[in-house]
């Protein structure tokens, strides 16, 4: 019987070193590059870091968002650098009118969604991000002991309420005509801060306010509290303007403002949430 024939030929000593070497390159080019994509396709890497495009943001929002906003937009930059927010605070109507004027901005946020409605043909789609109710704003102490809104129908009370066409002051009027409360203000202010200011300073004794702003002034003013089935409810939705040259970024940060860390912030400062 013939012996057994091996057909393995011998691997040379330097064709067995060329294999190892390419062995050896290979192995770090595959950890690298088969992991199912990119660094910036997992979510690290700079793109990551910076999430939202970089760009000069300026955002138009409600006078009753003024500290809240002023504290995100400083969150935001820091979550996304390179990118600067301004806001532009305002009544509603003042913010749609500079709208309608064509005024440079990227963002808009009011705080009644008739006005952002009125403006459809300006913005994308809105998203309300938070809501918010009234409580009667006083002098520190309530000197003059305003207990519920049927007080604010005594004459010898100096009551401000916001004009007629600012968010505040449609809501202030319905929660009175709800009542059947006919109140006579001193003064009509063109938004809420200019209210809650009125009373802070001593120039009335009573005002109609959002709950929120009545909280960024507590050394100066007392609040009381407006039962929920006498209250209204304002909504805050915002949008992008069609005119912004920031599209994606302003998109973005509208986006960001319904977030778990937006919100935090917001819910932080008295908002409700959406």
């Amino acid at each position: 019987m013939s012996p057994m024939i091996n057909h393995r030929r011998a691997i040379s000593p330097r064709r067995a070193a060329a294999a190892v070497l390419t062995t050896a390159l290979l192995i770090p080019l595959a950890a690298c590059g088969d992991d199912s994509g990119s660094a910036e396709d997992k979510g690290s890497g700079p793109a990551a870091a910076t999430g939202a495009p970089k760009a000069d943001l300026t955002v138009l929002a409600a006078s009753s968002l003024t500290d809240v906003f002023k504290a995100a937009g400083a969150t935001y930059e820091k979550e996304n650098p390179g990118t600067k927010v301004t806001f532009s605070f305002a009544g509603s109507q003042e913010l749609a009118a500079q709208v309608k004027q064509g005024a440079p901005a990227d963002a808009l946020v009011t705080a009644d969604t008739k006005t952002m409605d009125g403006l459809s043909g300006d913005t994308g789609k809105p998203t309300v991000i938070a809501r918010n109710r009234l409580v009667i704003a006083t002098g520190e102490g309530n000197p003059e002991k305003v207990g519920g809104l049927k007080d604010l129908a005594d004459p010898k009370l100096k009551v401000v309420l916001a004009a007629p066409e600012v968010p505040v002051g449609r809501y202030s009027a319905q929660i009175l005509d709800a009542q059947k409360i006919e109140v006579k203000p001193v003064s009509q202010e063109p938004n809420v801060r200019a209210v809650l200011s009125k009373v802070s300073l001593g120039e009335a004794d009573a005002g109609l306010v959002y709950r929120t702003d009545a909280a960024t002034a507590t050394d100066k003013v007392d609040a009381i509290d407006i039962p929920d089935e006498q209250n209204a409810i304002a909504s805050y939705p915002a949008a992008t303007l069609k005119t912004s040259k920031h599209g994606e970024a302003a998109e973005a940060f509208v986006a960001w403002l319904s977030t778990p860390a937006a919100q935090k912030i917001l819910q932080g400062a008295g908002f409700q949430q959406p």
